[in-house]
This record gives structure tokens, sequence and C-alpha cells, in this order.
């Protein structure tokens, strides 16, 4: 009886939900289709494909690159590792559950939805464009978000070709053109963002802290970390933890002020490593000086790297991914991993103190290395993810064990905290300063 009661019952919550879906779908397919504009993507030596316009009005130039993510575009949007590059979507159908808001925060004052305050990428490329969408946290539509934030978005593309074309060419530089003029001579100009130092675009210009989540310990931990394009994640995984952070710009001389933090954290960021050399020369002096834990992840894996005296190789057309497998080589065990890069350490130029940590099992790779003897470590891929999986977010719990034991052993050899001024925490920003919005410029 109770299970007759049961099928009827949802036999016709399911036939409302199909009368409210048809509804939906009747709707849309009445609503008038915008007009857009023509749209032209060209590759410098290879294919020109002409689209729709769905975004600004301009036209720009970059890298294109492709990601594989099926779900994630507002994050990896806004993640600043985009900056100076044309960001191509294999999932066909882009847009369908909107934008969220740029300005909702959470509970630790960072940004909710977000990476980073505004698009870092130049335009995107989609297959199928969604003009309605839906979505309980959706306040506009993708185009109506490119057009505010002036990054080109084209349409009606083939990206299986593109993407083919990418993969068996490498990286390229593009540009998507606007109007119905096609014109190949303008296309011969092609902005490299690779011959600039793009960290510097996204990075903080001055100090700005975020202080602890509420955990119910009050562990005093304070973290540096260095914003070479920091996504809110990180952050957030951070100070969830218990941490608090000072966030410094990528080129501040850190070895001189590391010994008032109970560790230093490197951040993700943009373009070529070689181009932060400053920042390579302080994290070599930091990691002379400094016994704490430190930890970098993405570029801030290649920058220690770097410090520590290995080399870093240009891959043929990067690891952009939510489902990356990375092999822990410490323990056999496999994790699926989200990654956004298109350099990579050279394994074989580590130094002996330094042993590889993690394998990409596509391409072999490097993904992270650490110290044989102290608490530095480092990963290529995200542990943070936004947008991917989670399995490796417990390596910000191994950093945070590796600083409580810091600050222990500390004490057990009676030398006090020397902690950061209460006064200079309190003047400080509490988000980023300067950086530049734009991401044409």
């Amino acid at each position: 009886m109770l299970k007759t009661a049961y099928l009827k019952s949802f036999s016709k919550s399911a036939f409302a939900s199909q009368r409210a879906f048809s509804a939906a779908a009747s709707r849309a397919a009445s609503a008038p289709s915008p007009t857009l504009d023509r749209a032209t993507f060209t590759i410098r030596g290879g294919p020109v494909l002409h689209g729709k316009s769905f975004g600004a009005n301009t036209n720009i130039s970059g890298e294109a690159v492709f990601s594989t993510g099926m779900v994630g575009y507002p994050e990896s949007m806004t993640d600043p590792s985009y900056r100076g590059q044309i960001l191509v979507f294999t999932q066909p159908l882009i847009g369908n559950y909107g934008v969220p808001s740029s300005t909702a925060r959470d509970e630790y004052g960072l940004l909710k939805y977000f990476e980073s305050p505004h698009i870092q990428c130049k335009g995107i490329v989609v297959a199928n464009a969604a003009m309605e969408y839906s979505h309980w946290t959706a306040v506009e539509s993708l185009g109506d978000w490119c057009r505010r934030e002036g990054v080109a978005a084209i349409t009606d593309v083939d990206t299986r070709e593109i993407v083919q074309y990418l993969r068996e060419q490498g990286s390229s530089l593009a540009r998507i053109t606007i109007g119905e003029e096609y014109d190949a001579d303008e296309d011969e100009a092609f902005y490299d963002p690779g011959a600039v130092n793009l960290v510097h675009k996204v990075s903080t210009k001055a100090p700005f802290h975020i202080p602890a989540g509420v955990t119910g310990k009050n562990e005093n931990i304070h973290i540096a970390v260095l914003d070479c394009g920091v996504k809110e994640n990180i952050l957030r995984s951070l100070v969830s933890r218990g941490a608090s952070v000072t966030v410094f710009p990528y080129d501040y001389p850190i070895h001189t002020y590391a010994h008032h933090f109970d560790g230093i954290f490197i951040s993700n960021g943009p373009g070529d490593p070689t181009h932060c050399s400053n920042t390579v020369h302080h994290l070599k002096e930091t990691m002379d000086t400094y016994e704490g834990p430190i930890f970098g992840i993405c570029l801030g894996h290649q920058l220690l790297c770097l410090a520590a005296g290995a080399k870093t190789i240009k891959l043929k057309y990067g690891n952009r991914a939510h489902n990356i497998p990375a092999l822990d080589l410490q323990t056999g065990l496999c994790h699926i991993t989200s990654q956004n890069h298109g350099y990579a350490v050279a394994t074989e130029t580590l130094p002996d103190d330094f042993k590889q940590y993690f394998i990409n099992l596509n391409d072999q790779s490097n993904e992270g290395m650490y110290h044989a003897t102290r608490p530095i470590f480092s990963t290529q891929f995200h542990p943070e993810a936004k947008g991917g999986p989670l399995d490796s977010a417990f390596l910000f719990d191994k950093y945070l064990d590796y600083v409580r034991d810091f600050k222990a052993a500390k004490r057990s050899q009676g030398i006090n905290d020397t902690p950061t001024s209460p006064l200079f925490v309190d003047v400080l920003a509490k988000e980023r300063v300067g950086v530049e919005v734009n991401p044409q410029s």
C-alpha cells in the first residue's frame, strides 16, 4: 500500500516537473534570438574560422590555449593564470548556467564565486554559447558579462578543429576580429603575452591582510603569501584552516621579513617564470636564511624550483583541465587534479636535495617536488581546485601541520614567536591593491 502510494506520488511529481520543463523549453524556443555580429578567429599560420561575436565589440590578440573542463567557466575566466590568453573551451555548450555575482563575498571577506574581481583572459572561443541561462546563483548571461568586462567572445566555430590544431602544432598566437570585413593584413600583427611580465599586471601592488577564519582554535598562525596572481580559493584554503595571511607583491623582498611569519607561500600566476628573476632571487635568499615551511603552487612551484637551481621548459600545449591524473611518488596513489599551466619544471635539473613529488600520468611531466630534509614542497597542479576535484586538498593540511610543528619546535627551544605587529596588520588593505583591471592591457 505504501509502495503504491509512493509510486503514484512520484509519478505526479515527475509529470509536474516534465510539464514545467516543457513550458520553460517552449518559452526559451519562442524567445527572440539576439542578432550577433560576425567575428573571425585567426591562428597565426593556421586556420581562419568565421563565427559570431557575443562579447565585447573589440579586436584582441593573445596566446590561444584550450581547456577541457566541462564546468567552471566563471572560475577559469577570472583565474589570473589566464592573463593574456584566448581561452578555447572544448565543452561544446558554455554559458548555460549564466554568471554569478561578481561582488558576493563569503564569511572570510573573499569573493564567493570568482577567483579574482574581473575576467583575466583576453577572449574566449566556444562552439555554442548559451544565450539563455538558468541557475539559482546567476545574475547575468555570459555574453553580458563579457561585454561589461570588455572581453571578446566568439561562438559558432568548430572548436574541435581549433583544439586539434593546437594539440598538433602547440599553443599559438591568435586573434579575434569583430565585423563583417575581415582584413588579413591586420591579422599580420599578433600580441605575444609570453614576451612580457604578466605577473606584474596581476599581482597586488601593496600588501593586504586577511584574518584567520573561526575554527574553534586560537593557534595564532600567520602566513606570508607572495602574490603572483593568487586565486581567491588559495587564500580561502589557508584562512579556513585557521591561518591569517598577509599577501605581498610578487617581487617583495620577503627574505627580509620572513622571520615574522610561521610559513611562506608562493601562489599561482601567469606566463613565463623566468620573467620573475627578482622573485627567484628573493626566494633563494629566503631558503638560505629561513627554516620555516615553504609551499608553492603552479607558478609558485616553478619559481621555487628556479630558486633551488632547476630549470623550466615551455610545454607544447600545456595542461589545462580538471581531470588530469597525477601520481604521488611517495605513496603510489593517483590523484585527479585541476591544472592550468603552459610551463613545467625539467625534473632532471632538480638539485640532489630536492626530489620529484608528483608526476603527470598523461605526459610524464613534473607535477611537484619536495626537499629531502626540510619542510619545503610544491605542486604544479592546483590542490585548491575551483573548478575541479578536491582530491589533493589535503596538501594544505600537510602544509599547516608543518607550520604547527615549526612553531612547536621553536617553543621547545625557548624561542619566542616574533609576530607581526598588530598595528601593521590593522593598517593594511583587505583586498588586492592597484591591480590592472583591463585584461586587454
